[in-house]
């Protein structure tokens, strides 16, 4: 995990062990079925693979796990009362970045890819988190969008390089850009008003994330208030480079991350 160079070790390491091990491991689920829809290779040979995860998943579930990831999640899966369900939308997810061309069709769609690929990971953390499940449950729906609409805005190049538009084709309707090629999305110059539509959509979200985690726990939801307050200075560094550049990449050093993990982790 500390490979990865993510902020999600810094924001999990000063976890209790049981608990970070359980963050560790959901992790490392996660990256798995990631990179299998992220590296080249066929459509068919990447839903065969994560296939086999959904039936690893069965398998863990029916307490006979066989790959060292999923008998790392046996323990946390019985401690915790991690969901089935929200392992298997990952999954789905993940077949869904697997297509070998992605549109999406309207803000619906939209939301159902954001709960399998990032809130369905905040249910299973919010449980090894402590927080009760109506609260977590919430939490995850608003701040699972912000990050994965942050992703999105920050991505567009790189997934137009791979067939991939996660803008709606609704939202670029609206303002006249066809979706047809991702390429000729990026280049047509209404873009920065369908990236605008995106970027006050995850301004709201981050906005009830923060109002609902500001009611929380402080001690149980410190992991999740640090992921939101990385990704959220990378949304407002997005937002203030604008979208006529979108080439220009953005990020926060190793150093400002660890200024968050000290401001929101320790003081």
């Amino acid at each position: 995990v500390r490979r990865a160079k993510s902020s999600f070790y810094w924001a999990m390491r000063r976890l209790p062990a049981a608990r970070r091990n359980a963050m560790f491991a959901i992790y490392a689920f996660c990256r798995e079925v990631d990179d299998i829809a992220d590296e080249p290779g066929m459509e068919t040979e990447k839903n065969r693979r994560l296939d086999e995860w959904r039936n690893e998943i069965e398998r863990l579930y029916a307490g006979n796990p066989q790959a060292p990831i999923s008998r790392a999640l046996a323990s946390p899966v019985a401690r915790f009362g991690l969901r089935r369900e929200d392992f298997l939308h990952v999954i789905d997810g993940m077949k869904i970045d697997a297509r070998e061309s992605l549109r999406i069709a309207d803000i619906g769609e939209l939301e159902d890819y954001c709960d399998r690929v990032a809130c369905a990971v905040g249910r299973l953390s919010n449980r090894v988190f402590g927080i009760d499940a109506a609260t977590g449950d919430r939490v995850a729906a608003v701040l699972g969008e912000a990050l994965q609409l942050t992703n999105i805005l920050r991505d567009l190049a790189e997934d137009a390089a791979r067939n991939r538009l996660y803008l709606p084709l609704s939202i670029l309707h609206a303002h006249a850009i066809d979706g047809e090629d991702p390429v000729k999305v990026l280049a047509h110059p209404n873009l920065p008003k369908a990236c605008v539509d995106i970027a006050e959509r995850a301004k709201r979200r981050f906005d009830e994330a923060a109002a609902l985690l500001g009611r929380c726990d402080r001690a149980q939801m410190r992991p999740a208030v640090m992921m939101m307050e990385v990704y959220r200075r990378i949304f407002e560094r997005l937002v203030a480079r604008g979208w006529s550049n979108i080439n220009e990449r953005v990020s926060l050093s190793k150093a400002e991350k660890l200024w968050v993990v000290f401001r929101y982790g320790i003081i």
